[in-house]
């Protein structure tokens, strides 16, 4: 389970940062993202991340007591070592792969939502060219006499 968590791990560091910065491959990424939040998508995106959610806390439950049964013997089984540092392996794999589906979801946002301002602020500005300035003292009249 850990070549998956892997490929999982560094798939999201590759998006990541194909979001943070300008790249060709930034637009197809940010269409797919859109296409993922339509439709089934986001219940399939929650099922799954609550499914790897709770393999994180039952490995995290393994790991505890293998943790309480190394104290109460006293002494470590090389065997339970080794099984350990797997399953903290993992768990530490599934954390970050979460927090980084949590990063490309903010960032997808914000990118959105930064695209919708500037499109806003330009249709803006071209009324504001296409207005013919007027006179300030012809909008207050009560103020010039």
């Amino acid at each position: 389970m850990i070549q998956p968590l892997f490929a999982l791990v560094f798939f999201e560091v590759v998006v990541v940062l194909t979001l943070v910065f300008k790249t060709p491959l930034r637009k197809p990424i940010l269409m797919a993202l859109d296409k993922s939040k339509q439709g089934r998508g986001p219940v399939i995106v929650k099922s799954a991340g609550g499914t790897l959610f709770m393999v994180l806390v039952s490995i995290l439950f393994n790991v505890t007591l293998m943790q309480n049964r190394a104290t109460d013997s006293g002494t470590v089984n090389p065997t339970d070592q080794v099984i350990l540092a797997t399953h903290l392996l993992e768990a530490s794999l599934l954390g970050f792969s979460l927090f980084l589906a949590l990063v490309i979801d903010r960032l997808h946002y914000y990118i959105k939502e930064l695209r919708l301002l500037r499109k806003t602020l330009e249709a803006e500005k071209k009324i504001n060219q296409n207005c013919p300035v007027e006179d300030v003292t012809s909008k207050n009249p009560s103020k010039s006499t």
